[in-house]
């Protein structure tokens, strides 16, 4: 059934809710479901689109300019498994730009369609913006098909019949098989991407054990520019075996999905870390699962928060630092117990941004301090994280 949209409509949004967003399809053809957010970063859609903490989501680019970089091999921030361990899909303002930039090595079209993520141009991204700050995120599904022919009863069905993120563990699907080790520091103008050296006073690396719910690249590289060697292990991988590799460190990583459903197999692993006394970094979802594993609670947010213009106030030194965020899930500032300190909060809405345990080298954030918006104002975590390591 097509006879609701414009003629040369190639793409739709179709929402549970029966509304239905018409527009331009762009990347590849075909159909995919998931949660509908919107982010309010101004540059970095080629990192957001590869991040896998935005699994099972459909990102809406508040931003009306996408594609003017075009895309490049270094910034993809999961580990080549394409579309199904990051966004499922991508809504735009305006057709994607030609790439204008001496990095570019293709167009965002034609990486899109080769990675198969599905894109939708020509929508009032405002209005949709505007319609998920008021009424929280909807399940959708984002369809391209260039004749134009689309079942929207089917789409519709489809979009109602998902059953959404809460209780979904999705760190399962975005992990890595096998353990690896990556030695890939941060981007260092104009060589590239530098490459591992030991901590300052240091002979060799700090050696840390990262376990891996969907980790990006760029958190990698920042532990690499503190003088880290990371060796990433799967998600399910148990305290004694990563333990067992003697690091300095463990850090929890990123990812996408419920953090109560991942932390039915990881909260009681990461407890057995906290009893260790081994130096523990939680980012996002592996802030919350942290958080979990102290006795704390998580719960849906309603829009989330995605963008990298958010203010958090670090309560430890009072300052202000520009982050980036990506999550649908928070931690229940209320809930958390006497043990632990609450370092940082949302200057937005006062939700938790940070945690540390008062008597153990652990600690966590909710942002994503590689991501650099500010455009270094989060890096000082990662050195944190090394003096941890260095007075343990």
């Amino acid at each position: 059934m097509t006879d609701k949209l414009m003629p040369g409509a190639t793409g739709v949004l179709v929402l549970a809710d029966g509304v239905i967003l018409q527009g331009i399809g762009v990347g590849a053809a075909g159909e995919a479901v998931g949660e509908v957010c919107f982010n309010t970063a101004m540059s970095g859609y080629q990192e957001i689109l590869t991040d896998p903490s935005y699994m099972a989501q459909i990102v809406t680019f508040t931003f009306p300019h996408i594609g003017n970089v075009g895309v490049n091999l270094e910034d993809i921030e999961e580990f080549g498994r394409g579309a199904e361990t990051a966004a499922r899909g991508a809504i735009f303002r305006d057709l994607p730009t030609e790439p204008a930039n001496w990095r570019a090595q293709s167009g965002l079209d034609g990486w899109m369609k080769k990675r198969g993520l599905i894109g939708l141009a020509g929508v009032d991204t405002r209005a949709l913006t505007r319609a998920i700050r008021e009424n929280g995120m909807p399940h959708g599904v984002i369809a391209h098909a260039p004749d134009g022919q689309f079942d929207l009863e089917a789409l519709t069905a489809k979009a109602k019949a998902w059953a959404g993120l809460i209780g979904l563990d999705l760190a399962k699907d975005a992990t890595c098989l096998q353990p690896f080790v990556f030695e890939e520091g941060l981007w260092d103008w104009p060589a590239g991407y530098a490459k591992l050296k030991p901590a300052h006073g240091r002979k060799a690396p700090y050696e840390v054990v990262v376990v891996d719910y969907g980790v990006k690249r760029n958190i990698l590289r920042a532990l690499t520019s503190v003088g880290v060697r990371a060796t990433v292990v799967p998600a399910t991988t148990s305290a004694e075996d990563i333990l067992a590799r003697n690091p300095d460190g463990v850090l929890l990583s990123n990812g996408p999905g419920d953090p109560a459903a991942t932390g039915l197999y990881a909260v009681p692993e990461i407890r057995k870390l906290i009893d260790s006394g081994t130096p523990l970094f939680g980012i996002c979802l592996g802030h919350q699962m942290l958080a979990l594993a102290l006795g704390a609670q998580t719960t849906k947010m309603d829009q989330g928060h995605h963008g990298a213009n958010h203010p958090v106030k670090d309560l430890t030194t009072g300052k202000v630092e520009i982050v980036s965020m990506n999550h649908g899930f928070t931690v229940d500032r209320d809930s958390l117990p006497e043990a632990v300190t609450e370092t940082h909060v949302s200057l937005f809405d006062g939700t938790n941004a940070g945690i540390a345990l008062k008597d153990r080298p652990v600690f966590s954030v909710q942002h994503h301090p590689e991501a650099s918006p500010g455009p270094t104002d989060s890096l000082y975590l990662f050195e944190r994280f090394a003096d941890l390591m260095a007075r343990a």
